[in-house]
């Protein structure tokens, strides 16, 4: 069928749907109340369009993040990060703690940093894991291709220095590209970060 004429039904079963006052799916907020009557119908096209600018909001070409605001031992933001960085929900609450032991959940935090409470450096304790980055102190190991000349997230996301790590967002995408690769490898993706691999207490 034409595109023409499955728009001119379309927008014919609109109208009918329209004047008939069928209800709509969701509470309206324009000139209905939603708390003494939360459905009801549209009566007028301009009502309609009022919903549709507060349900969904205008297009643009910027998108305002509102950035995170750090503190030492709260993790509660990086949850929504974390699924956009591709992360899956059921590894949301591994990956809190993991932060939270590594990082206290400061993002600009390297290997010795010590913070106060607004993840404010305030000075180093350790000198010997200067490369460990970030949330998930990524180790250069796993970036630095003078380190290692197979660095996973040098050759994967071409990221082969420490400062772009520092941010929130990359720091987790790189992380579940090294969750990903050991998952594979191994069928434990938390491998990386497993405290018996770095200490070598294990047996």
């Amino acid at each position: 069928m034409p595109f023409i004429i499955k728009t001119v039904i379309a927008f014919a079963l609109f109208t009918i749907g329209f004047g008939s006052g069928v209800l709509i799916a969701e509470p309206p907020l324009g000139q209905t109340d939603p708390i003494t009557a939360p459905y009801g119908a549209y009566t007028s096209f301009r009502d309609m369009q009022h919903d549709i600018w507060l349900y969904v909001a205008p297009s643009t070409t910027t998108t305002l993040v509102v950035k995170p605001v750090y503190k030492h031992g709260e993790c509660d933001w990086l949850p929504a990060m974390a699924l956009k960085a591709g992360w899956p929900v059921d590894q949301l609450g591994k990956l809190k703690q993991i932060a939270l032991r590594e990082s206290g959940c400061c993002p600009n935090r390297r290997g010795g940093d010590m913070v106060d409470k607004d993840c404010n450096i305030t000075g180093v304790s350790e000198w010997t894991h200067r490369s460990d980055t970030s949330l998930l102190q990524i180790n250069g190991l796993n970036f630095d291709p003078k380190r290692n000349p197979y660095a996973p997230i040098c050759l994967q996301m071409g990221i082969c220095t420490q400062e772009p790590l520092l941010d929130p967002y990359t720091n987790l995408k790189a992380g579940k590209l090294l969750y990903d690769y050991w998952q594979k490898a191994a069928g434990d993706g938390w491998i990386p970060w497993d405290m018996c691999n770095r200490d070598k207490t294990c047996k």
